[in-house]
């Protein structure tokens, strides 16, 4: 079997994908552009989106779930009178209304989005159904039905509005909840229906705005990545993504003992009293990811860095 070419890169990109790039094409750019060997991404964002995508690089993509769990911030563009079959402006408008809310109108609503609500999912989106992802069945013009499920909407705000047909909505929002869906719910509640017609992710987890670097960018340092040292301005430390959980130091035996999957024990008298997920680090390099019960700290995902 062929050896994976590239590097040895391992670390987190937070890239500001461009309109028009699927996230898999993104993911693609930026291991090309590192001659990276192994990469992924954190939560999807629409070919049309723009903003924060998390791309994970090497043994950094063993540390995805804990971004993907993560709150999510988004700005969005509702343009009212119309809704869409794929509820942005990619799609044909399906039902169309005169119909304009005032500013009271929208406010008296936004709590009905607000919490823990049920939400169906968009026709096209990539929730699967008998196996099939939903929006190559809708491309096929298969007729199916998706179920309503909680999503949480921690915070929705009114930005601007532009005009009449216009308003700019910022959404603070927990894993699944579509923004898209949001919008035409929105758009039916208040009686004049609606679609996204721009939409920017601006937060995924521990990682924002401030994070973020466009592929145009990252061209100046893809050929200087060579596995064994990066910018710490490009490419953040694996760790990173695990902001929101507790850091252990290790010794050396003790690291050596959960690569081999083995729990060891937290000693000491001024050992940590700790419960739940923690990380591992050891002379500053990330060794593992697991469960503290007990007293003893059970590696849930080890990490092959070196160090």
């Amino acid at each position: 079997m062929a050896r994976r070419s590239g590097n040895s890169i391992h670390g987190w990109v937070i890239l500001d994908k461009p309109k028009g790039m699927s996230s898999a094409q993104a993911v693609s750019a930026v291991k090309r552009r590192l001659n990276a060997k192994k990469a992924g991404h954190a939560g999807t964002l629409d070919p049309q989106a723009t903003g924060l995508l998390p791309v994970a690089l090497g043994e950094a993509t063993k540390t995805v779930p804990f971004v993907m769990d993560g709150m999510k911030c988004y700005n969005f563009l509702v343009r009212w009178g119309v809704e869409t079959d794929t509820d942005d402006s990619e799609g044909q408008a399906v039902r169309t209304s005169d119909k304009r809310p005032s500013r009271e109108d929208i406010e008296a609503v936004l709590p009905l989005f607000t919490g823990e609500i049920s939400q169906v999912p968009p026709q096209f989106s990539a929730v699967k159904v008998a196996g099939e992802r939903a929006y190559d069945l809708a491309r096929d013009g298969e007729d199916f039905t998706l179920n309503a499920r909680p999503v949480l909407v921690k915070r929705l705000e009114i930005r601007e509005i532009q005009d009449a047909d216009l308003c700019v909505f910022e959404a603070e929002c927990g894993k699944g909840t579509y923004v898209r869906a949001l919008a035409r719910d929105l758009g039916r509640e208040l009686g004049c229906f609606g679609y996204v017609a721009e939409l920017r992710r601006t937060r995924v987890g521990v990682f924002t705005e401030k994070d973020t670097i466009s592929l145009e960018k990252l061209d100046q340092f893809g050929h200087s990545a060579d596995g064994h040292e990066a910018n710490c301005d490009v490419i953040k430390p694996i760790e990173t993504a695990l902001d929101d959980i507790p850091a252990l130091a290790v010794s050396g035996s003790d690291a050596q003992r959960l690569k081999r999957g083995q729990a060891v024990l937290i000693r000491g008298r001024d050992a940590p009293i700790l419960k739940g997920p923690v990380y591992a680090m050891s002379r500053g390099t990330l060794v593992a990811v697991g469960e503290v019960c007990h007293g003893e700290l059970r590696p849930k995902r080890v990490f092959n860095l070196p160090g």
